[in-house]
């Protein structure tokens, strides 16, 4: 990379934080770092054309755990560690919307549903059985309760004949959202190159020199915000997992509005205006799923349009618009990653598909381990 007196003079010298990732974390960090350092020279390195892992690419779903989800998460956290990962959720999502505003997220808060399909009778009682708990667990953290049973009205077929309800969740528009951050850092003087590649970094006295293949700069701190691509870095404690996603075109008097969840998360829909956007599957082919490939496999493709055509739209013809796949970034344990990996180099990683609700609260610990 051959760089001018001026690009290196502007870009790449006296740089004091430089942040890999632009997506919900290495923006709220930079914007963070911002309000603490006013004059700092903040440098944000993206590898993509636009942020590449999940936060350009997630359903846009503002959620902190289904009662399936949240008893999954049971069997290997204790009850403390689930509450604090909901606090932490629910902490996150009101973080963005402060940051961003509800106006600009679009944020409809319509609730969200968690359905059982009919041959998922275990799980459904379970769950039902296990109401009143979960709303008592999660009672110090809302004082009310959260879930709530209800029938189903949307006219969904071959599941149980109730749903769960959550009144505090609610959807937002993914674009919107990563529009007004990147317009908020720019705004805050924040600088960022995108289609930048982090090769290597050397850590030499109180620096930090950073590789970008053949060329590199020094930065004081260096910060990463990589998630799902911080398997290296983490000694593999963070393990990609890939979401395919599909959206149908506009179908006429659509009557379904929320967030919807099944199978424990791990397949997950929405409205959005007049569409349906499903996602999820990974648990059909976990191995194959723990990739950074962007792409799309006939398994997970063909259950999401088969959920479509039998469960979701069963009276109603539909034609799929788009896929698209995203990147997350999970692990033995939900809690997030971050810490300071040496004396000038700190992570916040491993978001466990929770990027919209926990990437803000994330960014904003990343830049306060920085006195």
């Amino acid at each position: 990379m051959q760089l001018s007196f001026w690009e290196l003079k502007n870009w790449f010298t006296n740089v004091d934080f430089t942040i890999v990732g632009s997506g919900i974390v290495g923006l709220h960090c930079a914007l963070e770092l911002r309000d603490k350092f006013p004059s700092a020279k903040i440098l944000v390195l993206e590898k993509g054309v636009l942020p590449q892992g999940a936060s350009t690419k997630n359903a846009g779903f503002a959620c902190f755990g289904s009662v399936s989800e949240i008893l999954d998460d049971l069997n290997s956290h204790t009850e403390e560690e689930v509450l604090q990962l909901v606090q932490k959720r629910w902490d996150g999502l009101q973080l963005l919307r402060k940051r961003v505003g509800d106006e600009k997220l679009d944020l409809k808060p319509y609730g969200g549903y968690e359905l059982f399909l009919i041959e998922d009778e275990s799980t459904y009682e379970e769950c039902l059985q296990k109401l009143p708990f979960i709303n008592e667990l999660l009672k110090p953290l809302f004082k009310n309760d959260v879930f709530s049973k209800e029938v189903d009205r949307f006219a969904f077929k071959g599941i149980q004949e109730y749903v769960l309800f959550n009144p505090y969740e609610a959807q937002i528009d993914t674009g919107n959202m990563m529009q007004q951050l990147l317009k908020l850092a720019v705004q805050n003087n924040i600088l960022i190159l995108n289609q930048q590649t982090v090769t290597s970094f050397v850590e030499t006295n109180s620096q930090v020199e950073v590789f970008l293949g053949d060329f590199s700069f020094s930065s004081k701190k260096l910060f990463f915000a990589t998630n799902g691509f911080a398997n290296a870095l983490t000694n593999g404690e963070v393990k990609p997992a890939r979401a395919q996603v599909l959206i149908t075109k506009p179908i006429p008097n659509l009557d379904i509005k929320g967030t919807f969840h099944l199978d424990k998360g791990y397949f997950y829909f929405r409205n959005f205006e007049d569409r349906i956007l499903i996602g999820g599957g990974r648990n059909l082919d976990f191995e194959g799923e723990t990739t950074t490939e962007l792409s799309q496999t006939e398994i997970i493709q063909n259950k999401l349009e088969q959920l479509l055509k039998e469960v979701i739209l069963p009276n109603q013809s539909f034609e799929i618009e788009h896929r698209w796949s995203g990147i997350m970034g999970v692990g033995n344990h939900k809690k997030p990653i971050v810490k300071q990996l040496s004396e000038n180099v700190f992570c916040g990683v491993r978001l466990g598909g929770m990027g919209v609700a926990i990437g803000s609260l994330v960014g904003k610990e990343l830049a306060d381990l920085i006195d």
